[in-house]
């Protein structure tokens, strides 16, 4: 059977944890930042968990993670 590939894309956003979790990036930090407030923008940039019920379909995108 040969190698399965990797999802390139989502290989750049997605990592795992030691724990086995998958983290991710918040959204909407990229632009218009003028109109959002500092503590908003603070919080845009911590990462965050992936929701369980898109694990599954994450996992199966990369599967070598």
């Amino acid at each position: 059977m040969p190698k399965m590939k990797t999802n390139r894309g989502a290989a750049k956003r997605f990592k795992l944890t030691g724990s086995g979790k998958l983290k991710r990036n918040k959204a909407y930090a990229s632009h218009i930042l003028t109109k959002k407030s500092t503590k908003r923008k603070r919080g845009l940039r911590q990462t965050d968990i992936v929701d369980p019920s898109n694990v599954k379909g994450i996992k199966r995108i990369l599967p070598y993670a």
